[in-house]
């Protein structure tokens, strides 16, 4: 009959704590990296749109195309819409048509119809979205955030062209019309502005 056998030291328990600490580092490192990637994500979605016009992003133009504009013409639509402001938001035309190449200047129009300051941010983009790559802005009032007193009204430029580099595009041989698209959202954390002869209880009311 054998005798059995001796069961094994348990763990010194200096070295469990170490190997512990460091299961738990490790574990702190993967979840530090993974909210950090999620940070990361949006910015970074946000730049490659931007270059590659994908999902209708337009792009942003340093200066008027150095080429005649061509004598192929395009409509384009424009949109407005409010999410989350007490604001209205139209553009001043519904529809113009242009030729490719050919700098225009458009504005949206946008009230504030509450009795307080209120600040937005307008997102934007461009239908079809495969064409987000031609349509250059030189100027828009969607690139800084706009804030509008009680009751106040602006109008609000959009400078903009259609890249020529699109009539080189054989996906783009039948396109006729593009819209463009804003949506102004609420800005958060926006303060009131300071405005002369306002009384600090007023100030605080709002």
């Amino acid at each position: 009959m054998h005798a059995p056998l001796p069961s094994p030291d348990p763990p010194h328990p200096q070295r469990r704590l170490g190997r512990d600490s460091a299961v738990a580092a490790v574990c702190g490192l993967v979840v530090a990296l993974m909210v950090g990637a999620s940070f990361a994500a949006v910015p970074f979605y946000n730049w490659f749109c931007r270059v590659t016009g994908y999902n209708g992003t337009t792009q942003v133009a340093r200066e008027a195309p150095r080429t005649a504009p061509l004598s192929r013409h395009i409509a384009v639509r424009f949109d407005a819409n409010v999410n989350g402001l007490p604001w209205t938001l139209r553009p001043e035309h519904n529809e113009i048509e242009l030729a490719i190449g050919q700098v225009t200047t458009v504005y949206y129009h946008a009230t504030n119809r509450s009795n307080q300051y209120s600040a937005g941010l307008a997102a934007y983009n461009v239908a079809p979205l495969t064409v987000g790559s031609y349509f250059q802005k030189i100027n828009c009032f969607c690139f800084t955030e706009q804030t509008l007193g009680p009751g106040e009204s602006r109008a609000m430029p959009v400078v903009f062209y259609i890249d020529p580099a699109i009539a080189r595009d054989r996906d783009a041989d039948t396109l006729n019309t593009i819209t463009l698209s804003y949506t102004f959202y609420p800005v958060r954390g926006e303060t009131r502005p300071q405005v002369a002869g306002d009384s600090k209880k007023d100030q605080g009311a709002l």
